[in-house]
């Protein structure tokens, strides 16, 4: 297949770029910064565009099997309004563009990212694709970015908005920021550790889109995440003990927003979320249980 993927540059598409490559696919990377040794492989094709605008980048969309759409800045930052403003733009612009130029193309599948946030702060609410978004910051930009991504479906294009948990990877992301403080002898619990934390590993999260890709029967939210979401508490005595270090330093949820400000309620909300669709159609996960997965990125790095 010919498959181009928008934000490819970043963090899940350093990931699965090579997967894709390693089947024998054609990939047009979209982004603003340039992966090294792209040049070096014969099936890759990369293209420098600030997506967030119209271009000639687009016409790169006509003749594609595929469109696999991972544009978006870091929610990883204070969010003053400018900063607000860049993570709606990076989003819902890049994703209008992207169905704008897919307009009279053969591409036959679109699978946009989007994330669990769409839920929103829902205790211990267990939150299927069937349940309704929710209302803060984070939940109407995802709904607003699934509702340009799945406008795709009115020109025949078979869509799938994929709503990652926090996914754990290797070199940056989440995790990343996850155990510094372990390394410090100060990890704990965020706020009151009874919050849900929906996570992915990077391999299932990359292996979920090839499944989506292959399976022309699924479309609409597909939640990519693990199908044992863990409260904020258990997480931190799992993190702990992969680490060999104490998890009893909580960060108070009064202190997380003095120094984060809003980003600080992404942190605190609970989302108990279950990856039905995937389960559904036979999808089975490598890590499905968070021990195995911190102990894969952590004690094998």
């Amino acid at each position: 297949m010919k498959i181009c993927i928008a934000g490819g540059t970043g963090f899940v598409g350093k990931s699965l770029v090579p997967l894709l490559l390693s089947e024998g696919h054609q990939v047009i990377i979209i982004g603003r910064r340039h992966p090294q040794n792209s040049d070096k492989h014969p099936n890759i094709t990369v293209l420098s565009a600030d997506t967030t605008q119209p271009g000639i980048w687009q016409k790169a969309l006509q003749d594609v099997d595929a469109v696999i759409n991972l544009a978006g800045a870091s929610i990883f930052n204070r969010w003053t309004e400018s900063y607000k403003q860049k993570l709606h733009d990076s989003r819902i612009q890049t994703t209008r563009h992207i169905v704008e130029g897919l307009r009279g193309s053969a591409c036959a599948t679109l699978i946009s990212a989007s994330a669990v946030g769409f839920y929103g702060d829902r205790r211990d609410d267990i939150l299927d694709e069937a349940e309704p978004g929710g209302h803060d910051f984070l939940a109407r930009l995802s709904h607003d970015w699934e509702s340009e991504a799945l406008k795709a479906g009115s020109i025949g294009i078979r869509t799938s908005v994929c709503r990652f948990g926090v996914i754990l990877g290797r070199d940056g992301g989440a995790l990343e920021q996850m155990v510094r403080p372990f390394k410090l002898f100060a990890g704990g619990p965020m706020g009151s550790g009874q919050q849900w934390f929906s996570w992915i590993h990077m391999s299932d999260l990359t292996a979920g889109i090839r499944f989506i890709l292959r399976d022309s029967t699924l479309s609409g939210p597909v939640n990519l995440c693990a199908p044992n979401p863990v409260r904020n508490k258990e997480l931190a005595g799992i993190l702990g003990q992969v680490m060999k270090r104490p998890a009893f330093f909580p960060a108070p949820a009064f202190a997380l927003k003095l120094v984060l400000g809003e980003f600080a309620s992404s942190l605190l909300a609970s989302q108990r979320v279950i990856p039905s669709v995937l389960l559904r159609h036979g999808f089975r996960f490598t890590f499905p249980n968070m021990e195995a997965a911190l102990k894969d990125l952590i004690v094998k790095n």
